[in-house]
């Protein structure tokens, strides 16, 4: 039992609170299935603690660095047979919310699960959101808890503003997510879920080194 749900047991109160709470639950259920029949292919929209959240079109500096992280991971993962990755357009389906994350990774145990005519994802192994000033408040929000809470094990936020790239992965002891490292151009960075992956930073966000990285991983 959390903390959060003993508390509120403690309450006198609990009962009813618990049947208010159901209520919006049971309300957000049926939104989020006329979500689903809302949405099509061509927009990218998540559904948030009861919201409709349309993401406008991306800066290029955005989508730049979502195409060359993708690029490097899905080769690398492709390469060595790792299990899935995959660059937006997955519907992450979580037990309140869905999300379309940047990129994600799927490992062999997951990936085996995989149906060709997926449509709603069940949480990967690793995630990747490039923050914008729009999606920032929810990337480190309501994400950084939600992901976590599903035991996606690692978290990257990337940062195509500031080149830096931040990661995450879940401490054993809270189930929350800990700071793994601050990753600038200069730096080199790896990943725990994906064995092996190590590129410099400046290949997230050059196209010149994104190149030489993709090389020196198809050779390794």
């Amino acid at each position: 039992m959390t903390e959060l749900a003993a508390q509120l047991l403690e309450s006198p109160m609990a009962p009813q609170i618990i049947q208010q709470v159901q209520a919006v639950l049971n309300d957000e259920h049926k939104r989020r299935q006329a979500f689903y029949e809302w949405m099509d292919d061509d927009m990218k929209a998540e559904f948030i603690n009861g919201e409709i959240v349309v993401h406008s079109p991306a800066l290029h500096r955005h989508n730049k660095a979502v195409m060359l992280l993708g690029r490097l991971v899905s080769t690398f993962v492709d390469v060595h047979d790792l299990g899935i990755a995959l660059v937006e357009k997955t519907l992450v389906e979580l037990t309140r919310n869905s999300y379309e994350p940047d990129i994600v990774f799927f490992g062999k145990e997951k990936a085996v699960d995989l149906e060709p005519d997926q449509l709603y994802y069940p949480a990967p192994d690793l995630i990747v959101e490039v923050l914008s000033k729009s999606t920032q408040q929810n990337d480190r929000g309501v994400k950084f808890e939600d992901y976590a809470a599903h035991n996606v094990t690692e978290y990257w936020l990337v940062d195509p503003v500031r080149e830096t790239i931040e990661t995450f992965t879940i401490d054993a002891d809270t189930s929350n997510y800990a700071a793994t490292g601050l990753f600038r151009v200069g730096q080199s960075i790896s990943s725990q879920v994906i064995s092996g992956f190590a590129v410099p930073v400046k290949a997230v966000f050059d196209a010149g080194a994104n190149v030489t990285a993709l090389r020196a991983l198809l050779t390794a």
